[in-house]
This record gives structure tokens, sequence and C-alpha cells, in this order.
């Protein structure tokens, strides 16, 4: 152990990663840092060939299939040993859900970024509501409802969702004292919900405004992204989601609710990645957002839900409002206006970002200070100074796994949990080194201000924090 990389614990047994793309490829060396393990029994999964020799020049057994839903018992029950190891799912098209219950068959800690369904899911399948993050997380809070307790697997767990239902908390217990109120950190979910209903707040932006770039230009035909690519086109491609406050006045003429499971949320008839928001980050100030679905936004809403689901004293709205880099941003009106997906895929290496940060956190708004960001403000410079292979956006996934990992080997037998029921403060102390400057800004800013008074809106200006004045026209 050293005061700069502390060694977390020792996983005895087998540890699998599945997946050895951008994120895959920062954890690697995250996980290397900070357990103890037998090498020989370290396993990346990576179907890539190119990848997969990446991983080979290591020194790293690679095993070169795809995970499916017909392999998947027999290529993992021929990793793992009972009761031993650890899974790192950092894949796509491979469903979470079943992963979960395998290894928690096996007594194998498990973690993920995303609820991820087999591939095929979110093109194939023609309802829309079926297609949503509510009902693949709907699953998921069923599958933990029906079997309790048991071996831990950690939902959801990367920069967001992820680590920003732990920066929801700091920034409730930031609120708190600087309005002269109890700041004592809740013990459970209730005092949570209360303590964000008492302070007023109506609502939570995921708010981030990724400024990194290159030199290079961005050519036609490719999709440019700081993550995966793969990943955000099927986000983005997915209904535009959030979750539902009890402060809401006016429904949406294309938006849907739900009438089971924690009814938290409700989804629009409309890809998210095409839905704008008016937001806020400090960087840029005021900026437009794509409300792209994010289970942080319908966990947040059901965590912090006061009174039964389906007629809750106390609910906030939350979304993800969401600013990429620059090139992504046009990779997507390229995508979306030419009516299909573009075939080759970059990633923005750190080696070629030449400036910019990917600034990243959660907007609490319509309490007494009218708003506050609290959040990660990390530079591809810093990043490059503290962990290698990555990224900025990247570090702040892949710090918030290593966080995810080390609570999960701490609370063994915690069964499924997501980011919001872990304790933040220990997550936040794994995870903060790697994060650059963690930031309090208090903001003026609403989402009547800096509007086109040439071009007349739809508005309530009874309360400025409406979904109604934060949906763009």
């Amino acid at each position: 152990m050293t005061d700069s990389h502390p060694t977390y614990g020792r996983i005895d047994g087998p540890v699998v990663m599945i997946g050895y793309g951008s994120i895959g490829q920062g954890t690697l060396p995250l996980i290397q840092r900070h357990f103890e393990f037998d090498a020989d029994k370290l396993v990346v999964i990576e179907p890539n060939a190119e990848k997969a020799k990446m991983v080979e020049t290591l020194g790293i057994r690679c095993v070169t299939e795809q995970v499916t839903r017909e392999n998947y018992r027999d290529l993992l029950g021929g990793l793992f040993e009972q009761g031993r190891g650890f899974c790192v799912n950092l894949s796509v098209d491979t469903s979470s859900l079943d992963l979960i219950r395998f290894c928690r068959e096996m007594e194998v800690p498990y973690i993920d970024t995303v609820v991820e369904p087999w591939a095929g899911f979110y093109f194939e399948t023609t309802e829309n509501a079926q297609r949503t993050n509510y009902a693949l997380r709907q699953a998921m809070r069923d599958e933990k409802a029906a079997h309790p307790g048991g071996s831990t697997a950690v939902s959801c767990c990367g920069a967001n969702p992820g680590m920003v239902s732990w920066f929801v908390k700091e920034a409730l217990l930031t609120l708190a004292k600087d309005t002269g109120r109890d700041s004592t950190k809740p013990a459970d979910r209730e005092g949570w919900a209360a303590l964000m209903q008492s302070l007023g707040v109506k609502g939570v932006h995921i708010a981030e405004r990724d400024t990194q770039a290159r030199r290079k230009p961005r050519p036609r035909g490719v999709f440019v992204n700081t993550w995966s690519v793969e990943g955000f086109i099927a986000e983005g491609f997915q209904p535009a989601e959030l979750g539902w406050g009890t402060h809401e006045t006016w429904f949406p003429e294309n938006g849907h609710s739900y009438d089971k499971g924690c009814q938290a949320a409700i989804w629009l008839e409309r890809p998210g990645a095409i839905t704008r928001v008016h937001t806020w980050c400090p960087t840029p100030g005021p900026q437009f957002g794509f409300l792209v679905t994010h289970n942080e936004a319908i966990s947040i809403s059901d965590y912090y839900t006061v009174g039964p689901a389906d007629a809750p004293e106390f609910r906030p709205t939350c979304h993800y409002a969401y600013h990429p880099c620059d090139d992504a941003v046009l990779s997507l009106h390229e995508m979306f206006g030419s009516g299909k997906t573009q075939e080759v895929h970059e990633i923005l290496e750190v080696d070629e970002i030449v400036e910019g940060i990917d600034e990243l956190g959660v907007l609490l708004f319509g309490h007494e200070k009218n708003a506050l960001w609290y959040g990660s403000r990390l530079s591809n410079d810093e990043t490059k100074a503290l962990a290698p292979d990555q990224n900025a956006t990247g570090l702040q996934v892949t710090s918030a796994v290593l966080a995810g990992m080390v609570w999960a080997i701490e609370n063994p037998n915690a069964g499924i949990v997501e980011a919001d029921e872990m304790d933040h403060e220990r997550c936040l102390e794994v995870q903060r080194p790697y994060l650059g400057p963690v930031e309090a800004h208090y903001t003026d800013w609403t989402p009547l201000q800096d509007r086109w008074e040439l071009f007349p809106e739809d508005i309530d200006e009874s309360d400025p924090w409406l979904f109604r004045n934060v949906l763009a026209s």
C-alpha cells in the first residue's frame, strides 16, 4: 500500500472483465493498481480481434468470444469458481439481468455501468414502452424484490448512472449547511427523501458539458465521441425519459406514464438524443442539453419519493441534460439527419485531445437559493497525470467502477443495489482522487432567462422550474 495508490482489498479467485472498449481499457489499470489478486486469474472477454491483441500484449489472458444468450452460462461457468472472484461487466449487448442472476448463483460479486439487454433489443423491439430504461430497470428491481439479499451485484455504477447519485447526497448536505439547517447525514432512504423535501428541492438535472476537442476536424460519415459510440447511439435512440416530480402542473402531449412499478418516471414519444432541454453548467452557463435516457433519472426520483408510488406526497423531477463534445453533437446531427448510423466510429484518445474538460454534476433546483450545481470538472491534462489509457470522460466512469468494486468487497451480501443505496461517503472517498476539482456552484439562472423574445414560447411563468419551461420548443 502507498499513500497515492492504496490497496483496497484482495480478490480471491478469477477477476473477469467483460469488454475491452474505452471504459474497459481505463478500468483495467485501476483494478491492477488498487486490488491484490492472482495475476494468472485475471481474464478479459473481448470478441474484437484487434482489442483482444491489445489485451494479450499486456500479458493478460483474453477470451476472444462474444458473450451471448446461448453461451454465457457455459462461458462464465468455465471461468468462475463458486464463491470466488469478481465479474466486471463493461460490455454492450450482454444482458445485465441474466449475468447478475448467474453471478449471484455462483456467489460471485458483480458490477456494471448500465442495465444492458441482449443484442438487438434497442432496434428490434418495436414497442417504445418496452425500449425504455424504466422497463429495463423495473425488471432489475423486480428481481431484487423476488430475491433479496445474497451476493452483492452493483447495478449501474459508472459516472452516470452511479457517481451522480453520490453527488446528489453531497449537494443536499451542502445545501442544508448553507441554508442553516441540520446537515447531519441521514441514516436511511426515508431520511434522505425527507431532507430533499424539507430543503424545497423540486428537481435535479444531471447537467454535463464536455468541451474536450482535438485539432483534427470531424470527417463526414464518422461518429466521434469521448466514450462508447455504440453505447451513446443505443441510448440516444431510446425514448427520452425523466423522473416526474410532484410540482409539475403540465403533462407533455407526447408523454406516457406508468401504472406499475415505482411509477416515478414518464417517457416521451421522441428519441432522447434530439430532445433538447434548457440547463446550466459552471463553464458555459446556460446551455442546451439533450434529454438522453439514463437509469439515474428514474432511480433518483424513485429514491427520494415520499409517500406511496401511485400518490406521492413528494417526488423530484430528474433527468439527464447532456451536452456532449462538439464532435459528438455534429455526429448526432448527421446521423439523425441522414436516417442512418455512421459505419466508422472514433473515440477521442487522451493523447490527441488538445483542450477541454468534462464538467459533470448535478443541478439541484427550485429551493431558496434557486439552484446548486455540484460536480467534477476534470480536464484531460489532469487525467493524464492521474491514470493511464483514458480521457477525462472515461476516468469519471472508471473511478466510479473502482469505488463500486470496493464497496461490493466491503459489503459482500448486500444483494442487488443501485448507487443511490450505497454509502456515498465511502464511494466518493475512493473516487475523489480521480475527479479533479469537485466543486459547488450556486446560480440565479432559471429556464425563464435568456429566451428569444422575438419568438414567444409556451411557458408558465408561475414557476420557472416546471418541465414545461425546461423543455426546449
